[in-house]
């Protein structure tokens, strides 16, 4: 009996764990699936192994022979390596998948100057309020709209709408706005404009409030990439993200200081790489005539006016698109064991949490995160500013491909991925980023079969340029911009058209070199002949009326002077504003014109003096008249009187 009893208990445990081992394997095979395009061949074969053993289980469960221990330690030893498998492409898959975050929070303020009288939302009363345009910005006008209903805002207070967020801040700044609602990235945003380089002491938060949205509801190149297949040639657009958040939950604004566009070929396994300087003076897609201005004010109004900025100025397409976060930038560079670069000279920047300052040595050497970091930011210290800058940030991502062939261990690569995950958005689908593995595989295979240090071919390209001092129609001041050189714009898209087979490969046929002069490698772009600038109306002050209408004359201006004779004082167009904007008669105003009206005025005031003098003149001998006939009315009554005298 007791036999028995053992038999049963042990054909039901056989039985739960032939159900358990079911579930396992079917859980399984629906991970394994998952990673399409990752070794198809192998997936499937270990795929239909997984339904033969399953197969073998069902028929095993309406068996009725008796059942043996060995066979329930294999149940159990297929469930655990099921579960296993399932739950390492389950991690796996899920940090891949969260790269391209399909909610993001943003965040929008509500601004006064530091003097203003409003300290929380109740003192808002009797105020003009600076809200965007445009309806699909979260920041700009969604949020700002549900504060303004929230806190019945439009009962007692006027409500602007504005093209843009310069703009607002120009007019609260002069005190013709009392409050304008900004991106809670304000700071970073507007902190690098001469004028405001303290705005967050000359300003103050009076509201904030975040929402969570899908990025679909607010952008159509924030969901998804083109659906393009990383197998063919691409580009990417990389922009850095200078926040000091710990992860990429809210939505950070790209601050322009670091937009590299990559175009990469995986059948030939190059590359080219450029950095768009952040001042390049380009027409901004998302702004009303697409006016000209820095590429850098485009990252305010979100991916979608960034991106197509630089797709019609570049005239390529921009298939994917990925934000990382500094703090990604430093961790990232830790996780693989530092990068070799070497320094020019000694730099120092605050570190990634703006607080301590980190320093770096000149030399060949191999840095760690915030090391890292403080090469890829400091501009301020190199001889070559922000083009300085960029080139280093190239260095540093070319040195981080480099550094990924080593990363043999798991626990490095998971780091590496735990990272990205949290400090990356893409647009890139979960199937296009695990299709990168094809292209990862061919790439060890080129390092194994050779010995080059760099595992790309990497053609760095440089947007060749002159700076101009130019007046800001939004900011309304005059700002450094770089006016990029045609040619140089032109050699950039045709090296990029090549890489990605849009243009036919052209041969080089001839090639002169000198044994007495080291060779170096061409940057495309840089050097290129033929520079630009734009013709920029010159400050009349102080010229003559003859020397005004002479420069105007070769400018091919209309002018007009309002009054005669001296000096410009006053001009109806700013210094330094484009002449081809130029549309209507410019009026000059001379010194001139107040001497005149002051002549005049004197001219008034001496021909009222001699009116009243005449006057007076006038009623005097008029008063002698009038005696002179009374007198001789007394001296007739007089002689009446002596004559009536003499009668009597």
């Amino acid at each position: 009996m007791q036999g028995n009893g053992n038999k049963k208990i042990l054909k039901f445990i056989i039985k739960l764990f032939s159900i358990i081992a079911l579930g396992a394997s079917i859980f399984a095979i629906y991970e394994i699936f998952l990673l399409s395009s990752i070794e198809d061949l192998i997936r499937y074969i270990v795929i239909g192994v997984l339904i033969l053993i399953d197969i073998v289980i069902i028929f095993k469960f309406r068996s009725k022979k008796r059942p043996k221990g060995t066979y329930l330690s294999f149940l159990i030893l297929l469930s655990i390596i099921c579960v296993g498998i399932g739950l390492v492409i389950s991690y796996f898959y899920g940090q891949i998948d969260n790269l391209n975050k399909d909610k993001i929070t943003y965040t929008s303020d509500m601004l006064v100057m530091s003097w203003s009288k409003a300290n929380k939302i109740e003192d808002v009363q009797n105020m003009k309020i600076g809200i965007l345009k445009d309806k699909k910005s979260p920041e700009g006008y969604i949020i700002p709209k549900e504060i303004i209903k929230e806190n019945n805002l439009e009962d007692e207070n006027q409500i602007v709408e504005y093209e843009d967020y310069t703009s607002m801040l120009v007019d609260m700044y002069s005190k013709e706005l009392d409050a304008i609602f900004v991106p809670d990235s304000y700071v970073s945003m507007f902190s690098g404009i001469t004028g405001y380089e303290t705005i967050d002491t000359d300003t103050r938060v009076i509201i904030s409030k975040d929402k969570l949205m899908k990025k679909a509801a607010t952008s159509k190149i924030e969901t998804a990439s083109s659906g393009k297949d990383v197998t063919t040639p691409f580009t990417i657009l990389l922009m850095g993200i200078d926040s000091t958040d710990e992860v990429l939950s809210k939505n950070a604004i790209a601050n322009g200081d670091t937009l590299i566009l990559i175009t990469f070929n995986p059948k030939t396994l190059n590359a080219t790489m450029l950095s768009i300087p952040r001042d390049s003076y380009v027409p901004i897609a998302c702004w009303s005539g697409r006016p000209e201005n820095k590429i850098t004010h485009a990252a305010a109004y979100g991916n979608d006016c960034m991106i197509n900025t630089i797709e019609n100025y570049l005239d390529v397409n921009i298939d994917y698109y990925a934000k990382i976060n500094f703090k990604g930038l430093v961790k990232l560079v830790n996780a693989v064991g530092g990068v070799e670069v070497y320094v020019p000279k000694t730099l120092c920047t605050d570190d990634s949490s703006r607080g301590d300052q980190v320093c770096i040595n000149e030399g060949y050497q191999t840095l760690m995160g915030e090391q890292a970091l403080v090469f890829a930011r400091n501009r301020k210290q190199l001889a070559n500013g922000t083009f300085g800058r960029e080139e280093h940030q190239q260095e540093i991502i070319k040195a981080l491909i480099n550094k990924m062939k080593n990363v043999k261990d798991v626990t490095k690569f998971m780091e590496i991925l735990n990272t990205v995950s949290d400090n990356l958005d893409t647009n890139l689908t979960t199937k296009q980023i695990l299709s990168f593995y094809n292209v990862a595989k061919d790439i060890i295979k080129k390092s194994l079969s050779s010995d080059e240090a760099e595992l790309i071919n990497i053609q760095q390209l440089f947007l060749d340029g002159d700076g101009q001092m130019i007046y800001d129609e939004r900011a309304r001041m005059i700002l450094w911009d770089y006016v990029p050189n045609k040619n140089s714009r032109n050699d950039i898209v045709n090296a990029m058209k090549i890489n990605l087979e849009l243009k036919d490969h052209e041969d080089i046929t001839e090639f002169s070199f000198s044994i007495n002069k080291p060779y170096e490698k061409k940057v495309i772009g840089a050097g290129a002949a033929g520079g630009f600038r734009y013709t920029l109306l010159p400050d009349f002050t102080g010229d003559t009326e003859e020397q005004a209408q002479a420069t105007a004359n070769k400018l091919g201006i209309k002018v007009n002077f309002d009054g005669e004779g001296g000096t410009v004082v006053e001009q109806s167009y700013p210094a330094s504003k484009r002449v081809d904007l130029i549309k209507d008669t410019l009026v000059l105003k001379l010194s001139g014109h107040k001497k005149k009206v002051e002549e005049d005025k004197k001219d008034d005031k001496d021909d009222k003096d001699d009116k009243d003098k005449d006057d007076k003149t006038d009623e005097k001998e008029t008063t002698t008249t009038d005696d002179k006939d009374t007198s001789e009315t007394t001296e007739t009554t007089t002689d009446d009187k002596d004559d009536k005298k003499e009668d009597e």
